[in-house]
């Protein structure tokens, strides 16, 4: 398998040359079949003895098919798993790690799986190796997220940046094609929003290019041949970049409104993160002009955030807040609890943009561009 080139990467008009970047110590592994014949060794690399298999309900048959390949080093499956990693989930995962006497977690799934196993790293320090099985990218950050009473809270810690990653694309072949194109764009998400966070650098806008370009193409093919095995390959790589830039990067408005409607309102992850992204898009355009221009070159369209709406169209994905269950009257409150908060965004965020941003990602059509702000 050939991955994409950076054939067409231009540099951008000036450089930049004030900025930080720190490399984290993790070691991936990408090969088909890597779940099972991968995963042992990366086990015993980090001198690893007694593993607890993490993962969620949907996933558990690849679960234990990993945790037969550890053989006694398994020390059982836990398959409670969901979405936003609620505490309470938490709370018992770790009691489950501590009667076994865990010396380590694999969390085998999506997001929501290997959310669960950064929660485990969190409160006990053990160290996680991490076997995606969808988009998501999470494998590669060090941000942790839980949600308790209606909030998510997320935070940054290295204790909870898996220490090994297998990928291994045949996992993802029975992954069904709605949740392949939200997964991917969910993914695009967050390369998306580190090209414009304070602390970006020439290093991610090159990762973040060539990521939102390897996953739009495979996507692409992937709606059109679901079993295509290099095509999965590609958008795993993609996901892989997209989610190093997330990891390397502060988070802005995107992802601060969809923490807020998955954690107080429940809409699910990948879903809402494809509905809000062109909009949230097209609001910070005005002040994020080499975002736009990375993402003109990827996207191969004048109008980014527009073709990201059209692209999710194309697709099949869901295009509105509506379509997820947001009800009209929670509109407001949405915009007034994530305006609450401070977060770092290239644009000034008040209660009505966000309310804006919302009510047009609620109603799903075309993002209209924001107009110019002075900054």
């Amino acid at each position: 398998m050939t991955f994409p080139s950076f054939q067409g990467f231009e540099s951008s008009p000036s450089f930049q040359s004030d900025f930080s970047y720190e490399t984290r110590p993790v070691r991936v592994v990408f090969r088909p079949g890597a779940a099972v014949t991968a995963t042992p060794g990366e086990a015993a690399r980090l001198g690893l003895r007694r593993l607890l298999v993490v993962c969620g309900s949907r996933g558990e048959a690849v679960a234990r098919a990993v945790a037969d390949a550890l053989g006694d080093t398994c020390v059982g499956v836990h398959a409670e798993a969901r979405m936003h990693v609620p505490v309470e989930d938490a709370d018992r995962a770790v009691a489950a790690v501590r009667a076994a006497g865990a010396d380590g977690c694999v969390a085998v799934g999506g997001g929501s799986a290997i959310g669960l196993g950064k929660a485990i790293a969190l409160r006990t320090g053990l160290p996680l190796i991490a076997v995606p099985s969808t988009y998501s990218g999470s494998e590669m950050t060090p941000v942790w997220g839980l949600t308790e009473h209606g909030t998510k809270r997320t935070g940054r810690d290295p204790v909870v940046q898996p220490r090994s990653v297998v990928y291994d694309p045949t996992l993802t072949l029975t992954l069904p094609v709605p949740l392949t194109v939200t997964s991917g764009v969910n993914a695009l998400a967050h390369a998306v929003e580190a090209l414009y966070a304070p602390d970006t650098s020439p290093l991610i806008s090159v990762m973040a290019e060539e990521g939102v370009r390897a996953m739009a193409e495979a996507l692409a093919r992937l709606a059109a041949a679901p079993e295509d095995l290099d095509a999965r390959s590609r958008a795993l790589y993609a996901a892989w970049l997209c989610g190093t830039c997330l990891g390397s990067t502060t988070m802005g408005l995107h992802h601060k409104v969809c923490h807020v409607l998955g954690g107080t309102f429940q809409l699910p992850h990948a879903e809402t993160h494809t509905v809000v992204l062109p909009y949230v898009l097209a609001h910070n355009a005005p002040a994020a002009p080499h975002t736009l221009a990375v993402l003109r070159r990827a996207l191969g369209a004048e109008d980014a955030p527009r073709a990201l709406w059209e692209l999710a169209g194309r697709l099949g994905a869901p295009r509105s807040l509506a379509e997820l269950g947001l009800a009209e009257g929670d509109v407001t409150p949405a915009a007034d609890r994530v305006a609450g908060e401070p977060y770092a965004n290239p644009r000034p965020v008040t209660a009505d943009d966000v309310r804006a941003v919302l009510r047009a990602a609620y109603e799903g059509g075309p993002p209209e561009p924001a107009e110019a702000t002075t900054l």
